[in-house]
């Protein structure tokens, strides 16, 4: 099989999703084709290629470049099946499959929340009838594909995985730091200011705890909540990291991982933190659901309430047992249900199917089966 993965070159969570679904072997040889972004990192491009990956760039703008460069890769370079991640990219990398005549089209969707806008959306409703199957990467996601008019034959799920051998069980949790990481870039759907909220009402109730903010993002949101801290008085117990390789060690030393958002796809951020053995806390919104069992694997709060949040994490302070069993809880869980290796299966009997002529379904095994109606 000759499998064309197009994702952006932002690394985003779907870029990492489409790189960890390359690497040839004796059942598919594979091409990454990424759109350019602003100051796209040349040195991940060559990290990349030093693994062995095919990797190509096309322009980002205008669009009609990118699919007539992508249009162009694909008469090359001639894929059985071209699959196209995230927005908008999906729409761009259809098209090109479309015109350049490649035999199956597959849209990975990652969150439940795009900027479609009118127009995009009856674009992705009419490329959805030259699809042969459209992925959500959560049940959360696949109910937003049928809720904007997507065909329902044609919808799955597959849920994300992380390769786990990257993210190792760190020390017992008794030598853990007390403290709090929450991975994340700084934009309008992450909701750091609540949790930067929740560090003061901490500190007021004589229990406060460091909040490591790792990830990069939208400067305009960082210093948003650079400007909170400051305010709050809480400069003391937040720190920004930005982005880090740093992250895997940093989860492996302290208690408790983080999500507050405002909506998810599937957050990889808390699936990575719990294989490390965190504790993990997240705001009750689509997506997360999927990943934190609320008292059973970790803790939901009530989104966007700081002071839910706090009271959260007094309570798992306060009883140390409660969150190492719940750690030791999630972790399990994780690491059973979120292996990158399930993931790739799940995808391999998706494309083994589309190429056989078989319904991908129930072809791709173990992936949520979501029939008509169902």
């Amino acid at each position: 099989m000759r499998i064309l993965h197009f994702a952006t070159a932002g690394f985003s969570g779907a870029t990492q999703v489409a790189i960890d679904l390359c690497g040839d072997d004796a059942e598919q040889q594979t091409l990454l084709v990424l759109r350019r972004r602003p100051n796209t990192p040349r040195a991940r491009i060559a990290e990349l290629r030093a693994r062995g990956l095919a990797v190509e760039l096309v322009p980002r703008h205008p669009h009609w470049l990118t699919i007539w460069r992508l249009w162009r890769i694909c008469r090359r370079w001639r894929p059985d099946i071209l699959v196209a991640h995230g927005f908008s990219d999906h729409l761009w990398g259809r098209y090109a499959g479309l015109l350049a005549g490649v035999p199956h089209l597959v849209q990975v969707e990652h969150n439940v929340r795009e900027r479609y806008g009118w127009w995009r959306l009856q674009q992705s409703r009419w490329l959805g009838r030259y699809t042969d199957a459209l992925v959500g990467v959560s049940d959360a996601v696949r109910a937003a594909l049928l809720r904007q008019g997507h065909p329902a034959s044609r919808c799955l799920t597959i849920h994300n995985g992380i390769d786990l051998s990257r993210w190792p069980s760190g020390p017992p949790w008794e030598m853990r730091e007390s403290a709090v990481v929450m991975a994340a870039r700084f934009a309008r759907q992450k909701d750091h200011e609540t949790a930067i909220r929740a560090a003061r009402l901490l500190v007021d109730r004589g229990t406060p705890l460091v909040f490591y903010f790792a990830g990069g993002g939208n400067r305009r949101w960082r210093v948003r909540a650079e400007r909170l801290v400051e305010q709050l008085d809480v400069s003391r117990w937040v720190r920004f990291l930005g982005p880090t390789q740093e992250l895997p060690a940093l989860y492996g030393r302290v208690r408790y991982c983080l999500l507050s958002s405002h909506y998810e796809g599937l957050p990889l951020a808390l699936v990575e933190g719990m294989a490390s053995g965190c504790c993990a806390l997240g705001s009750d919104v689509e997506g997360i659901g999927e990943v934190i069992a609320d008292g059973h694997t970790g803790v939901l709060f009530a989104h966007a309430d700081a002071q839910a949040l706090a009271d959260r994490l007094h309570d798992l302070v306060a009883d140390p047992d409660r969150g190492r069993q719940l750690a030791s809880a999630g972790q399990r869980h994780v690491r059973q249900a979120f292996g990158r290796q399930r993931m790739r299966d799940q995808y391999r009997a998706l494309f083994r199917a589309l190429i056989a002529g078989s319904d991908p379904r129930p072809a791709a095994a173990g992936a949520t089966d979501h029939r008509d109606g169902a």
